[in-house]
């Protein structure tokens, strides 16, 4: 399930975020399945629900969830086929800066290829 740290630098709409496509991508929430309304996500959590909305309207944005007014909001089928470029080019800037920030760290590459293959492990599906 979804869990922020109130501690971390990430803001909690972000972690929000995070945590729900991790939850799918796990396997904790499958598509079709009705995820918790905002009100009872910020309950869970402890959290504004206006932290909560902002969430799954970002996550609406980037078509992981859909809300059917009256019915709940759902997990949306995981499409394969269609890349979405504009949020490819944000992460492709946000691993360059990754790279930048280890490179002055000293890591080399064979560690960050190590990490990359050590986390998506984390999520690979059967």
């Amino acid at each position: 399930m979804v869990q922020i740290d109130k501690m971390s630098g990430k803001p909690l709409f972000e972690q929000v975020i995070l945590g729900v496509k991790q939850d799918i991508l796990r396997g904790i929430l499958n598509p079709g399945d009705k995820i918790l309304s905002v009100r009872e996500m910020a309950a869970q959590l402890m959290i504004n629900p206006n932290t909560i909305s902002k969430a799954y309207k970002v996550l609406e944005e980037e078509d992981v969830i859909v809300t059917v007014r009256g019915k709940g909001t759902f997990v949306k089928q995981l499409d394969t086929e269609t890349r979405n470029d504009k949020q490819i080019n944000k992460l492709k800037q946000q691993f360059i800066e990754l790279v930048i920030e280890a490179s002055y760290l000293n890591i080399k590459e064979e560690e960050l290829i190590q990490w990359i293959e050590e986390s998506s492990h984390y999520f690979r599906r059967s």
